[in-house]
């Protein structure tokens, strides 16, 4: 085993670190409170590489391993979640799914506009009735002619507003259940698509999260993506990865919030010395330092075995449950060992609590993890 990483995954890692300091951390409490999203932001993003990290370079992706865009996804949580959820889902799901499961003309025609940080790809699975049971789904896909006709509804959508490209799933064929779930690119003014109601969220304020509708939505034919009857397969397949995504996502939170710590326990002054040379604070760091390398070598985990092709759902869920988890606990110590200053809007300590709280939802339930686990070990 090698926990160490590579010489090139450190220079990755040094470079987003470096652009997250500079470029997003300076907007995250505006991006929280303003719900602001800067498309200049997300096109230098792009220019970096950030916005098609595992997509091959033939399409202007950066082709990086599993690993670094883990890494990649901790770096810029940690500084703005709301940043670290669009850049997720649109990486993990949107383009994830179109790179995954689409042929080569679907892949020129949306990848390069994608990668380029110009634009945004949503990924629609969830229903006002289909959340933890997916499959129950009930928007509808019907072939006329050459075009899908779509009709449904869509709800809890990353950027479905701001999306020049959505991923939708609906059923072809309502017989056969899961297995008749088909996975279909609808692009932004198609008509009969619209976007409903933006939700009023606790955390990650700075991304929306949007109602779709379809109603007798046209489609081509050619829009189909993957085979038809397969897309709920490919989409547990994209979730696994969005799961370990996720994760890192939580790791970088909690590492924020653990930087937070830190630095203030050795300032703050109480009966006449740092805070931080009192065990009961000292123990409290001490416990989310190592909670939180546990949770990251979780991830790395994850990450390696995708990278080696070596089936990887259970590790993604434990990944995703771990993490998430303990990266509430670490947000809500960070919050203790401030006292009443983390309780305030002027640090970024409750901005942390509230935005990894979506950790132990989005991608599947903590409740849902531990049944995959609990499956995945025979039972």
């Amino acid at each position: 085993m090698d926990f160490e990483l590579t010489t090139k995954q450190k220079l990755f890692q040094k470079t987003v670190r470096e652009f997250s300091e500079k470029e997003i951390k300076p907007l995250a409490s505006k991006i929280d409170k303003e719900e602001f999203f800067s498309w200049n932001l997300y096109q230098k993003m792009g220019k970096l590489g950030l916005m098609g990290m595992t997509v091959p370079k033939k399409y202007g992706g950066a082709e990086i391993d599993r690993v670094s865009y883990m890494i990649a996804l901790e770096e810029i949580s940690k500084v703005c979640g709301s940043t670290g959820i669009i850049v997720e889902a649109h990486n993990s799901l949107g383009v994830g799914h179109i790179c995954e499961k689409g042929n080569e003309h679907q892949r020129k025609k949306y990848l390069p506009k994608l990668l380029s940080g110009k634009a945004i790809a949503a990924w629609a699975l969830t229903e006002p009735n289909a959340g933890s049971d997916a499959a129950s789904l009930q928007t509808t896909a019907v072939l006329d002619g050459h075009e899908w006709m779509l009709n449904g509804t869509k709800q809890f959508i990353t950027s479905g507003d701001i999306a020049q490209v959505v991923t939708v799933m609906a059923k072809t064929d309502k017989t056969k259940g899961a297995k008749g779930i088909s996975a279909f690119i609808v692009e932004k003014d198609t008509l009969g698509f619209k976007v409903g109601q933006l939700e009023d969220k606790l955390g990650l304020r700075g991304s929306s999260t949007a109602e779709l509708v379809f109603e007798d939505c046209r489609i081509p034919k050619e829009n189909l993506l993957g085979e038809e009857n397969m897309g709920f397969i490919g989409a547990m397949t994209i979730l696994d990865r969005g799961r370990t995504a996720v994760a890192s996502m939580a790791v970088g939170i909690a590492q924020g919030a653990l930087e937070e710590s830190i630095s203030y326990a050795k300032t703050r002054q109480q009966f006449g010395k740092p805070i931080g040379s009192f065990q009961a604070i000292q123990w409290m760091i001490a416990d989310m330092a190592t909670q939180i390398d546990a949770a990251r070598l979780l991830v790395y985990r994850a990450a390696y075995m995708e990278d080696n092709n070596v089936p990887f759902s259970k590790e993604a869920s434990m990944a995703k449950l771990f993490a998430s988890e303990i990266a509430m606990k670490a947000t809500r110590t960070a919050i203790q060992i401030h006292g009443g200053h983390g309780y305030m809007r002027d640090l970024p300590l409750e901005r942390f609590y509230r935005d990894v709280k979506l950790c132990e939802i989005g991608e599947g339930t903590s409740e849902v993890q531990r049944m995959i686990i609990a499956k995945k070990l025979g039972l």
